[in-house]
């Protein structure tokens, strides 16, 4: 079970409103910042953020020699405070001072990245998060605490993450929310759409939704993040300032960078492409576009070729031009890929492979009956394996 962003946006504030301390799971990338800054915006509170995995055991009350009464921070309410001038007592003093300035105001505290710290750090925010105190210090009402994790392999739903991460306290488990994220390609071009997001970024992952966050476990390297997806965007902006040529030149390297050699290579395609890259109408009616196809990525190949199954109106499969220009192609398709598009032209039975199979029958030696051959024997090579 998880929730988008849209959804984290009701589910965080009713959990802060109920008193508990809401834990947001997601992998690295999904957008966890941004949705506690949202979160802050419609709440009217104040954020303040902690990056826990950048602190130190001892930032919260390492001990400061009393030379002056300058060296302390008294408050009105809350109690006394050495100020460190960095780490999370500094934090705590800008936050301690906000409530008194404004005490009808919400503060959040995010504390990001929590399981990521070292087990010394975070038992030294335990009390923090549970008890609401440290020291002589305690936090305001008008704080609540928000704390975001990657995931590990102990929590359900994600045995094969790998994150550099220390297992959370089962007092840190039992006593907040966690609240799972996943991403939504609907929501996401949706805001994209508001963002200024690059449109050739849009369009690209309007045709390859799943591309927009891609784990594998066999390859932890780079791989499209939403966040990622973002970066792109902006170095696109830039990238198509320049001549056509050094484009062409730094598109490859510059977006695999954010997203993975697989990936980043195919919006570098996409990109070069502009308005001319492939689509159905083009491979089934210019000749130049079947040419071009060969230099496409596997995954638009399968895709191009099912979605020719699926409508061949312009270029009927049971007529000889279009079977001739369909097995061309096909030819360029992985042995997985022919599977996959001798599957889809299976479940097109009676208005793809009957046709085929009357045209074949009166002409056997056509390339109508060479192209229902070669699909009959793919999904038999296919079934056997």
């Amino acid at each position: 079970m998880a929730l988008t962003y849209q959804q984290l946006l009701m589910a965080v504030p009713l959990v802060l409103k109920a008193g508990n301390v809401p834990n947001i799971v997601g992998d690295a990338g999904i957008g966890k910042s941004a949705l506690v800054s949202d979160v802050a915006d419609r709440m009217g509170a104040h954020l303040f953020t902690t990056v826990v995995s950048l602190s130190e055991k001892g930032d919260l009350a390492i001990p400061v020699p009393p030379l002056t009464s300058d060296s302390f921070v008294e408050t009105q309410h809350y109690g006394r405070l050495a100020n460190v001038q960095f780490g999370y007592s500094e934090t705590l003093i800008q936050i301690i001072k906000d409530a008194e300035a404004h005490p009808t105001t919400p503060i959040i505290w995010f504390l990001d990245e929590f399981n990521r710290g070292t087990v010394a750090v975070q038992s030294e925010l335990m009390n923090l998060v549970l008890q609401r105190r440290i020291n002589a210090l305690r936090l305001p009402a008008t704080v609540m605490i928000i704390i975001a994790e990657n995931p590990d392999s102990t929590m359900a739903g994600f045995d094969d993450r790998e994150y550099a991460v220390a297992t959370a306290d089962a007092a840190i488990k039992d006593r907040t929310v966690r609240l799972v994220m996943t991403t939504s390609i609907t929501e996401w071009l949706k805001w994209a759409g508001k963002a200024e997001i690059n449109r050739l970024v849009i369009n690209y992952l309007t045709t390859y939704p799943e591309r927009l966050s891609v784990l594998d476990p066999d390859n932890p390297d780079l791989h499209p993040t939403p966040r990622a997806w973002e970066r792109v965007s902006r170095n696109l902006d830039q990238l198509l300032q320049l001549p056509t040529a050094d484009q062409q030149a730094l598109a490859a390297d510059l977006f695999s960078g954010d997203l993975g050699t697989e990936v980043g290579v195919s919006f570098a395609q996409f990109v070069m492409a502009q308005g001319n890259q492939l689509n159905l109408e083009a491979i089934q009616t210019k000749a130049d576009s079947r040419q071009n196809f060969a230099g496409a990525d596997e995954a638009t190949k399968i895709r191009l070729l099912c979605e020719w199954v699926a409508d061949d109106q312009r270029a009927p499969l049971a007529s000889a031009a279009g079977a001739t220009s369909f097995i061309d192609l096909l030819d360029q398709v992985s042995p997985d890929g022919q599977f996959a598009i001798a599957q889809a032209a299976g479940g097109q039975l009676n208005r793809v492979i009957q046709p085929m199979y009357t045209a074949a029958k009166a002409e056997s030696t056509g390339p109508v009956a060479k192209l229902y051959r070669r699909l009959a024997e793919i999904a038999t090579y296919g079934d056997r394996n």
